[in-house]
Parts: C-alpha cells; sequence; structure tokens
C-alpha cells in the first residue's frame, strides 16, 4: 500500500509517500481502507516534533480516518463493509489503518467520506469545550479567535447547534462570507479597537470565549468575557504561551478553564462515544462537516505547510481513494 512516512521531524519537508506492507491486524484489532483522513493541527506538531505525544521515527501522521471496514474479529460490533472514522492518533495517512474497535465510531449516513474524516478532532474538541468545559446553555453568546481555522469553524457549528448567539473573530480578511455560511452571527475582524466592537455587540461581553491562539491577544480577549461568563484555552496556534492576570479573574467573576480533548481522553476513554452521539444527532438535524480544501495523498506536506502558513480556510481533508 501507499503511505506517507515522516523519517525526521523536520516539519512537512520530512515527510516522503513509499511503498510499505500492508498492516497485519492482530486478532483483536479491525482492518480499515482509508477513503479520506483530516489535515489538523496535531499532524503539523507531529511533523515538527512539537506534540505532547512522541512518536518515534519513522512512522505513518494521520488522526482523522474515515474508511470502511474490511476486516474485523467477531464480538467487535463491527462488521465488513460498515463505513467508520477512526481515531487514530498515527496511521490515518496511509491506504489502510488498523486500529482497536473501541477507536471506531460510525460516520452518520448522511455524510460523505470527506465529511466524515471532517467530523474528528475539529468538532469533537468543539462539543468538549462547550458542553463539557464550558456548560453552554442555550441563548448565550459564544465568542470564537481563530474562527477561519478548522477549530474555529466547527466552534461556530455547535455553538449554533446548540443553540447560542455565534461572533466570529477572525485575523484573516476574506473569511467573512465562509464564516456567515457555517453559522456566525457577527464577524469581528481582530485588528484595533476590535474588543470595543464586541462591548458594542454584547453589552457587557460574551458568556464564552473559545481561544485556539493564545499569544498576544489573550489580554484584551480575557476583557471580553462577561460577568459569570467562561473563558476556555484550547491551544497556542499563536505559539505564545499567556499568562494570567488573576485580578481580572477574581474581581470580573469569571472562569478560565482547559480544554485539552486529547488528554482527557487518555483518562476518559469512553468521551468520544459519548460527544459522537451528540454531533451525529446535529448532523440529523442539518448540520455538515464543511470540507473547504482537499488534497491527494502525494500533497500531504504541501497541505501541512499551507495549514501552518494559515492558507487554509476552515477544514482540509486528504482523498485517498474513492
Amino acid at each position: 500500500m501507499k503511505a506517507q512516512i515522516l523519517n525526521e521531524e523536520t516539519g512537512p519537508s520530512g515527510l516522503t509517500l513509499n511503498d510499505v506492507p500492508d498492516p497485519v491486524p492482530n486478532d483483536d484489532q479491525v482492518l480499515v481502507d482509508v477513503k479520506s483522513c483530516g489535515v489538523c493541527f496535531p499532524d503539523l506538531l507531529m511533523s515538527q516534533g512539537k506534540y505532547q505525544l512522541k512518536v518515534p521515527v519513522p512512522f505513518t501522521p494521520g488522526t482523522e480516518v474515515a474508511g470502511v471496514v474490511a476486516q474485523a474479529p467477531a464480538g467487535s460490533g463491527f462488521s465488513v463493509g460498515d463505513r467508520v472514522q477512526v481515531m487514530s492518533i498515527v496511521g490515518g495517512f496511509a491506504e489502510k489503518v488498523v486500529a482497536a474497535p473501541d477507536q471506531l465510531l460510525r460516520i452518520p449516513p448522511e455524510l460523505s467520506f470527506d465529511e466524515g474524516a471532517a467530523m474528528g478532532i475539529n468538532l469533537q474538541t468543539a462539543i468538549f469545550a462547550l458542553k463539557t468545559r464550558a456548560n453552554l446553555q442555550p441563548g448565550e453568546t459564544v465568542g470564537v479567535l481563530g474562527s477561519a481555522g478548522g477549530v474555529g469553524v466547527a466552534t461556530i457549528q455547535v455553538a449554533k447547534a446548540m443553540g447560542a448567539r455565534v461572533i466570529a473573530i477572525v485575523h484573516r480578511k476574506g473569511a467573512e462570507e465562509l464564516l456567515r455560511s457555517v453559522g456566525a452571527d457577527e464577524v469581528v475582524q481582530l485588528e484595533e479597537g476590535w474588543g470595543a466592537k464586541i462591548k458594542e455587540l454584547t453589552g457587557s461581553g460574551v458568556d464564552v470565549l473559545i481561544d485556539p491562539v493564545g499569544g498576544e491577544v489573550f489580554d484584551e480577549a480575557l476583557r471580553q468575557v462577561a460577568p459569570d461568563g467562561r473563558f476556555v484555552v484550547i491551544g497556542f496556534a499563536a505559539g505564545g504561551i499567556p499568562t494570567v492576570k488573576l485580578n481580572r479573574v477574581l474581581f470580573r467573576n469569571i472562569s478560565v478553564v482547559g480544554a485539552a480533548w486529547g488528554e482527557y481522553v487518555r483518562t476518559h476513554p469512553a468521551l468520544p462515544a459519548q460527544l459522537h452521539e451528540d454531533l451525529t444527532a446535529m448532523v440529523a438535524d442539518g448540520m455538515r462537516p464543511p470540507v473547504n480544501v482537499t488534497y491527494t495523498l502525494d500533497q500531504l506536506p504541501q497541505a501541512l505547510d499551507d495549514l501552518a502558513n494559515g492558507k487554509i480556510l476552515g477544514k482540509a481533508v486528504v482523498k485517498i481513494s474513492e
């Protein structure tokens, strides 16, 4: 089979497309023919050796698999031909992957394989942040930093499905049409005076602010959280890890909480299936994970370069087979 192999942790340039032997499942594993695999920030960090999970090179990255079961053990709950997502952590950018049955989730029948791949970590992270960590309630207002990225778009969709008003906060120009198409009620450009614009739209600020960005906007973002509000830290895509001035947390009566989906799953392995039930219901009600750009397997290094350089609006997916 064909697979992208990371030979050195030098970023996307460390990847090569190789012919490798097909993986052989053990008696407890499921073999999946990969159709599509989402491109996400952990893939980029792994290629650079910066992800918290350290996998020795050489290995095949890829965490958001959608495909078809080719072989399954008795009692696994899956059969040949089942359409599945695979929370594989690694191995997804290849024509086949093996996984334990508890790493598999059924793709809703309404979705294509590309959409199934796009339903992976980003949507799981979004609903984990909004529901599990922020306890978002219908009618509340959510602000989303980094809203033109994969996590941002997913957060807008899930927040709308949960009955919230959504304000997309975006640095990149030309993203407003995309953001409104996925459910943003308001779009605020991240430029001088953006905080005042948030206050103008909300009065006292947002009830929940989702931050996958970090960096220098953190202090101003914290000021935009209303009393009793929740500031949810998802990541640090901007590179800088900010510090919290606790007097602002104290006197504004707000909460700052972390939402590290991967680490939470490590200690709560049943979480993905629980969140998948909620997401599947949202899909049945009309939500569709957007696929904004696609690449072929040989183009994976370019896809990760584009992700690193902010060239991807929304979600990218690698199409591996029809």
